[in-house]
């Protein structure tokens, strides 16, 4: 389903605990003008993060991503998750995709706005041109850490921060700096409303490295062992490599760790860890590249893994910030329902088009 419209008005209208999962990529502060018209947002006062006192941030009318100050673009990331929150089941979760930006750069224009087409490149005179190129407190050439204030405001709102996975690009964008690596990497946040919620870990696991495998496949009974583990002093017998008739469901000598339980008991539930492993938290996932847009949209195999552990077969979707339709697009192909929002219409009819002639993949 696409809904075109503000998602801070249209989500107020959609009935509290739908979605399993919400997929979603936020306009990146102050790197892009969409071109929308502006909108009404209250005043908004929340913590930015665990441990710290709350701020207010006064009325403003403009583009989300075109706040003045990086602390009120927070504030509105943190009043749309939160009617983002309530439109979530309670084992409901949140896949955020974010990437950062530097403090006095990334502002300016150029003449010829056609002539690159791997980046958006901002119209001379727009709004983004006349942000404060260093936010308060900031000095130039700082990482303004975008990512991490909303992640740690939306912690300090309630959300639980679960994992910060790493979007590695294998083919990113080239820069011209001479003084810190390129920079080749976006984070794809996964946060919680609850402490217990749902989770598919099996739907994504991926295959082992080939060194794994071969280290999984040995005869243990048949090693010798190294007298090396834990600096020689090692007092049950030599170390030997795991194998996969060694689950954690064996008699092993383990220090006590208070408040936690031991791994190893022979009370565990007894488990091949042999040809698959649980998903990583660093994702290799090349940029896409998509015709329709002036700039690059995120890849459906990034969020493929979101939307295959966040909601069952037939569960439902969000993404308030719907753009092209890649969520949707990925959802349906995956047997799931999924709601976007978009508010630009250019957007909308992309969406359409993409998604017109979508065929779920079969499920044996």
């Amino acid at each position: 389903m696409i809904l075109q419209g503000n998602n801070i008005e249209v989500m107020p209208t959609l009935p509290a605990g739908t979605f399993n999962t919400c997929v979603t990529s936020p306009p990146y502060w102050g790197l892009r003008d969409y071109g929308l018209p502006a909108s009404d947002w209250p005043e908004v006062t929340y913590t930015p993060m665990p441990g710290l006192p709350p701020i207010t941030v006064p009325p403003w009318t403009g583009c989300l991503g075109l706040e003045p100050t990086p602390e009120m673009f927070v504030a509105h990331m943190v009043l749309i998750f939160r009617e983002v929150w309530r439109l979530l089941r309670d084992d409901g979760t949140l896949w955020l995709n974010f990437g950062d930006s530097y403090a006095g750069s990334g502002k300016g224009a150029w003449s010829n706005t056609t002539a690159q087409k791997e980046v958006y490149v901002p119209v001379p005179g727009s709004t983004q041109t006349k942000l404060d190129k260093t936010p308060s407190g900031l000095k130039p050439k700082d990482l303004i850490g975008i990512p991490w204030r909303v992640a740690f405001a939306l912690q300090a709102d309630g959300w639980y921060l679960r994992m910060d996975n790493i979007w590695s690009k294998p083919n990113p964008m080239p820069e011209s700096v001479q003084d810190r690596p390129t920079k080749a990497h976006e984070y794809v946040f996964l946060l919680a409303k609850s402490e217990r919620y749902y989770y598919d870990k099996d739907a994504i696991k991926e295959n082992m490295a080939d060194s794994s495998i071969a280290r999984l496949s040995q005869d243990l009974e048949g090693q010798q062992g190294s007298d090396r583990a834990n600096g020689g002093a090692k007092t049950n017998g030599k170390m030997k490599a795991v194998g996969k008739a060694y689950s954690f469901k064996r008699k092993v000598n383990e220090g006590d760790v208070p408040g936690q339980p031991k791994q190893h008991r022979e009370d565990r539930e007894d488990k091949e860890y042999y040809g698959s492993r649980n998903k990583r938290s660093v994702w290799t996932v090349a940029t896409a590249q998509f015709a329709e847009a002036h700039f690059a949209v995120f890849p459906e195999k990034l969020i493929e893994p979101c939307i295959l552990a966040g909601a069952p077969v037939g569960g439902n979707v969000l993404d308030p910030f719907g753009g092209s339709g890649t969520t949707l697009k990925v959802a349906l192909e995956n047997n799931r329902e999924c709601t976007i929002i978009e508010m630009g219409s250019q957007y909308v009819e992309i969406a359409q088009r993409r998604t017109a002639t979508v065929q779920p993949n079969l499920i044996f």
